[in-house]
């Protein structure tokens, strides 16, 4: 029966982040720099509510675009961090996480035969939906721009068929953010044309540098802004997402989400709204150590001689395989994991732009990364001989 399959389904495929982390788990003594989890906790106080939503049997659907007094914190929330304005009765939904708020999305959006432009290398969760909807992914090369997607190159990318632009900063995989003179910059060259923005902004409070700016700040009317609480507030099984919006977008994406999921779990939009008052810089000691363990990365990588551009935000490296190694960056991962039992994600994984590169997660203990660092040191310097 599998013939009877839809195409578009049958034709995607499994991401290589995952492919490649099934592939080497449950090797013995592996360190697995590989998935973009959090290593720390969610905060007591936010798994409090949570239980405290439980034992008062909070455990029912709610408003489809998520409790009132969620989406009015949540855009107290944007408002007091990014200084976004959003109607909490008709411009926010609550998601299942920022994935889901990324599907109900593009399927909102695309029409067969819509082109959407990504900075490549990227995240693999976009391609498979815009496919899903008949629609066609135009990536472009940002590698000669440190992984910026800059106003000229967009505009090289533009045809008659565009109907949105991903700005998914800062980024996974290269940890890369645009500044609010780029933002700026692709905001006036957009602004007035029938394309979209969708600003995937889930790393926003997760920036080392300098504060993150949404370009919604400048195009808000073509802009569709989205964030969560998984990487923020270490509550990625937490599943929840936010979706910030015009009126006159919004209303149609809920029609979505609707019969999609009804709406996000009510005992998680109770740890939600805890996490987005009480714990509205929750993000900061996270943050703090995430900034630490970049710094320590950086030294030791750049004392390895390798070709890397420094991430601003978010919490991965993403490096170039040296020259005088011939590999894939398959290849070159595999080897790394079978010989020295350290784990990274091939460069492969985040479109054709990212082959010839690895990514290097440190969401895990400084302990994790001295040793896995070291491993991969050595397995450099026994490739040179």
């Amino acid at each position: 029966m599998e013939h009877l399959i839809n195409k578009q389904v049958k034709n995607i495929q499994i991401s290589g982040i995952r492919k490649f982390f099934n592939l080497v788990g449950g090797v013995d003594d592996m360190v697995s720099l590989t998935i973009g989890q959090p290593d720390f906790l969610t905060p007591e106080h936010v798994k409090v509510a949570g239980k405290e939503a439980i034992a008062d049997n909070f455990t029912t659907y709610t408003h489809n675009a998520g409790l009132l007094e969620l989406r009015k914190a949540a855009a107290d929330y944007v408002h007091s961090k990014y200084h976004l304005s959003y109607s909490p009765e008709s411009e926010v939904i609550v998601t299942v996480g920022a994935s889901q708020a990324i599907d109900i999305t593009l399927r909102t959006l695309l029409s067969p035969g819509d082109e959407v432009i990504l900075p490549g290398p990227v995240y693999p969760g976009y391609e498979p939906i815009i496919q899903m909807c008949q629609a066609t992914v135009r990536t472009v090369d940002t590698r000669a721009s440190g992984f910026k997607l800059t106003a000229g190159l967009i505009k090289g990318a533009l045809t008659d068929k565009t109907k949105a632009v991903i700005l998914p900063y800062p980024s996974n995989p290269t940890g890369v953010s645009l500044t609010e003179a780029e933002l700026k910059e692709i905001a006036d060259l957009l602004r007035g044309k029938d394309i979209f923005v969708i600003a995937d902004e889930i790393y926003s409070e997760l920036t080392f540098d300098a504060s993150h700016v949404s370009i919604a700040s400048f195009l808000r009317e073509q802009t569709i802004v989205l964030n969560g609480l998984s990487k923020s507030h270490a509550m990625t099984g937490w599943r929840i997402g936010f979706l910030f919006a015009p009126e006159e977008i919004a209303k149609h994406m809920l029609k979505v989400h609707q019969y999609n999921v009804s709406c996000a779990s009510s005992v998680s939009q109770m740890a939600a709204l805890e996490a987005v008052t009480t714990g509205i810089n929750d993000a900061l000691p996270m943050q703090a150590e995430y900034k630490k363990r970049r710094d320590y990365i950086f030294d030791r990588l750049s004392n390895m001689g390798l070709d890397i551009v420094k991430p601003d935000g978010a919490f991965y490296f993403f490096i170039a395989i040296p020259d005088w190694v011939q590999d894939s960056s398959f290849d070159f991962c595999y080897k790394l994991a079978m010989e020295q039992k350290v784990a990274v994600v091939p460069g492969s994984a985040f479109s054709e732009f990212g082959e010839g590169y690895f990514r290097l997660s440190f969401a895990c203990s400084m302990e994790e990364l001295r040793k896995g660092l070291d491993r991969i040191e050595a397995f450099l310097n026994k490739t040179k001989n």
